[in-house]
């Protein structure tokens, strides 16, 4: 069986209050890296360890992937798209919450649920 490759991974945090959390984590050695804090987000990084902090954009937390970028938010030279991940999945009997348009190209994500309701967002930006 082949390893599937989903691209870089994260947790996508849904917080209460953005700049405690953040200050939170850069006690733990995260240190930004992007997203707009104006904007309720940012995204921190310590090491290859990647979180994104949301405030009152979703409800949960949930576990990211971006095919085609590495852990530093870099492109990698080849990279499974979203839409042939999507139809392994659906191979596989995994039913989707959201779908990628399979006629489209370039960014898109689709989502599911493990079985104990932990959402998975597989989001291409490239």
């Amino acid at each position: 069986m082949t390893q599937m490759d989903l691209g870089a991974f994260s947790v996508s945090l849904a917080v209460k209050d953005l700049a405690a959390s953040k200050a939170f984590y850069e006690k733990l050695g995260f240190e930004m890296m992007g997203g707009q804090p104006d904007e309720n987000w940012c995204i921190l990084k310590n090491g290859d360890h990647v979180i994104g902090l949301f405030q009152g954009m979703f409800e949960g937390n949930i576990l990211t992937f971006n095919p085609g970028w590495d852990q530093s938010a870099q492109n990698t030279d080849a990279f499974t798209d979203v839409r042939d991940l999507q139809k392994q999945l659906k191979d596989k009997g995994l039913e989707l919450m959201s779908e990628a348009d399979e006629a489209s190209e370039g960014p898109a994500s689709l989502m599911l649920q493990d079985p104990d309701g932990n959402t998975i967002l597989i989001d291409q930006h490239r």
